[in-house]
């Protein structure tokens, strides 16, 4: 057989115009991707938590007649709190609780934590500033008053921000983003090499996308733990390095899991090693004609280890993610985790695989159908498996079809099943391109040029490494002999040749119409993929639909009645002052939604007997909508109760603000506040 030289060799003219805009398409795709994750996470709010406040003792805006030995908040959910999580502070700034919270007891009410007051504590308003990181690894945090004796002016301004957002929320977004990516392309791009097409552990760019994952996860790790301290804590960058926040990260859950993270990437490291190195070669001495039935047991032997080990740490580094986060916590745990890892490692099967393919398409050697009949049936696989998972995942965050609308988790899951069946309809395509590409006839020469491709990607020479590149045909009577090539001399030219061979397969590659539709319709299912990987990223941040809604329910301040089964209740307690001043104001608003309403007041003593007051007043206010204040003309029933007529207008849903002003005498006059939901 004559070897191409390098000088017959040479390209035809539109062969790089051809190329060029392949790998431009290639990388605007992923500039694109980046560009529109990094807008995305940059734009996006603060995570939301799965756990939420629900209540508190005392409640908020209350007025206790002596002080609290302790105060007391609960939560939806199970979370962690630190040392100086639960602050309570005096109308002068001055802390007044004992430090170190701790849990007080767990029931069908929720979940309870509390702080020690000190003793002796004076008149006046105290404040309640708390910070907790929920089960599910999200921080949160709050503040509310109460009053002891009476309401007096405080110094003390609760900051609205919420914890996880800034430059640091975005960074560890990022991190989170970049893990999950990393995962995808090193648990697909094994799977596709095992499963689909052994040969290509020998292919460059698929060596190179496995390693790049490994890395990518790796690196988001680490960040992900520097950053964990400032993302629950402070906000402040410079506590990454901090060795105390760091030491407290690696006492929580999330820290143990992300270290855990760490240690099965150190078995992965060995393991991609093992891949890339003697399963690569032994791969190579089998495709090259074999050493006997031993090195074919070896190989397979090798293979099924590979197959063990690889399971095992993929299943581990998914399991890392669902014991730490959504399906750690709300209803059914010992399903949803298993089904969490089950998804997980459906995506990076899919996903991962469908990269390792796209690389190969455009960057290695012509593909086998039979590598993409394989894939294909991976696949489909995959789709089923992520087709239960996430039917019963969006079942269990979702719970209610309204919930799909009305709350951030819902329209973010129907944007991310869109995708998915935009993604679905790519795939379709390729599986078109697929059968046209395996219903051909396929000959010994097409189904081994992977193997002479996977050669030419590790330089090896051809087999007639000897032979002068201008050899000529004819008499050669009248010419000298050409000198035998030096060992180096011919070993350039083995490197010419294989690179001219290896230009002219992707020529022809390039020239065959199915390969190309092909090539194409996997670009556009893995530009769709980054964006489903980016919308997955913004779900596992995004507060659960189920326990939104319930803690919708559960009033979002401290003290905040129930909302959307029925009339809201206001119990307000007061105290003008005055001789038989004080006692408790029951305020009803039925049916306790926007647009009319009938509003109830019943005043009653320490004993709990009606009280008659010369007067009373009641408004309300939406201060953001700069509504009101909104005057309730109440008309009175009987002694220590008072009603409005059924038309009262609340025009708007928000967080209102219900004023009641109680009068006993000519000088004795009281007005207090208590906010409440109305849907």
């Amino acid at each position: 057989m004559t070897t191409a030289t390098p000088h017959t060799a040479s390209r035809p003219p539109g062969a790089a115009a051809r190329s060029a805009p392949s790998v431009r398409a290639v990388l605007t795709v992923l500039l694109l991707a980046a560009l529109t994750a990094l807008g995305l996470l940059g734009g996006a709010a603060p995570a939301g938590a799965h756990a939420s406040l629900s209540g508190s003792s005392p409640e908020q805006g209350t007025v206790v007649e002596t002080a609290p030995r302790e105060v007391t908040l609960t939560f939806t959910e199970s979370v962690s709190l630190s040392e100086d999580s639960l602050r309570v502070l005096d109308p002068d700034g001055e802390r007044v609780d004992t430090g170190d919270p701790s849990p007080r007891s767990s029931d069908g009410g929720g979940f309870h934590y509390g702080v020690t007051l000190r003793d002796g504590l004076a008149d006046g308003t105290y404040t309640v500033a708390w910070r907790a990181v929920s089960a599910d690894s999200h921080p949160i945090a709050g503040g509310f008053t109460f009053s002891v004796g009476a309401p007096s002016e405080t110094s003390v301004t609760v900051s609205g921000e919420q914890p996880g957002g800034g430059p640091v929320g975005v960074l560890y977004d990022i991190a989170r983003y970049a893990a999950y990516a990393g995962y995808l392309l090193l648990v697909g791009g094994v799977v596709f090499v095992l499963a689909c097409r052994p040969g290509a552990a020998r292919i460059a760019p698929v060596r190179r996308l496995v390693t790049a994952g490994w890395t990518a996860l790796t690196a988001a790790t680490i960040a992900a733990l520097l950053l964990r301290g400032p993302y629950t804590g402070s906000g402040g960058l410079g506590d990454a390095l901090d060795a105390d926040v760091l030491r407290s990260v690696l006492q929580t859950r999330q820290g143990t899991a992300l270290v855990s993270r760490l240690l099965l990437l150190a078995g992965a490291a060995l393991f991609v090693s093992v891949l890339f190195g003697p399963y690569a070669r032994r791969y190579a001495d089998g495709a090259a004609g074999g050493t006997g039935d031993e090195d074919e047991r070896t190989r397979r032997d090798l293979t099924l280890g590979l197959c063990a080990g690889g399971a095992v740490i993929a299943v581990g580094i998914a399991a890392t993610w669902a014991m730490a986060e959504h399906a750690s916590t709300g209803i059914q745990t010992g399903v949803a985790i298993p089904s969490h890892i089950a998804h997980l490692l459906a995506v990076a099967v899919w996903l991962g695989g469908l990269a390792a393919l796209l690389v190969i398409l455009w960057r290695g050697p012509t593909v086998p159908a039979g590598t993409v009949r394989r894939f294909s049936r991976l696949a489909l696989g995959s789709v089923a498996v992520l087709a239960l998972t996430g039917l019963y995942q969006s079942w269990r965050q979702v719970g209610d079809w309204s919930a799909l609308t009305s709350t951030s988790y819902g329209r973010l899951l129907l944007v991310k099943t869109a995708l998915v069946v935009l993604m679905l309809s790519a795939a379709r395509l390729s599986r078109r391109w697929t059968a046209r590409l395996a219903g051909r006839p396929t000959g010994a020469a097409e189904e081994h040029t992977g193997d002479a491709e996977d050669a030419g990607e590790r330089g090896a020479a051809p087999a007639r490494v000897g032979t002068a590149p201008h050899a000529a045909s004819g008499p050669t009577d009248d010419r000298a002999p050409e000198p035998t090539p030096t060992p180096e001399r011919a070993a350039q030219l083995a490197r010419q040749r294989a690179a001219v061979d290896a230009e002219r397969r992707r020529r022809e590659r390039d020239a065959d119409p199915t390969r190309s539709g092909l090539r194409r319709s996997v670009l556009a299912e893995t530009a769709v993929a980054v964006a489903v990987l980016l919308v997955t990223t913004l779900l596992t941040a995004t507060e659960p639909a189920r326990t939104a809604e319930a803690a919708g329910r559960a009033g979002a301040p401290a003290g905040q009645p129930d909302v959307g089964d029925g009339p809201v209740s206001l119990e307000i307690p007061f105290d003008t002052g005055g001789p038989d001043g004080r006692g408790s104001a029951r305020l009803d608003v039925d049916p306790g939604r926007s647009g009319d309403n009938t509003v109830h007041l019943r005043l009653t003593d320490p004993a709990g007997e009606p009280l008659d007051a010369p007067e009373v007043r009641v408004s309300f206010t939406l201060e953001a909508r700069d509504v009101g204040p909104l005057t309730v003309p109440l008309n009175k029933a009987v002694a220590g109760h008072w009603s409005s007529s059924p038309d009262f207008q609340l025009p708007l849903p928000g967080t209102w603000e219900a004023s009641v002003t109680v009068r006993t005498s000519d000088i004795d006059q009281v007005t207090e506040r208590m906010t409440f939901l109305l849907p």
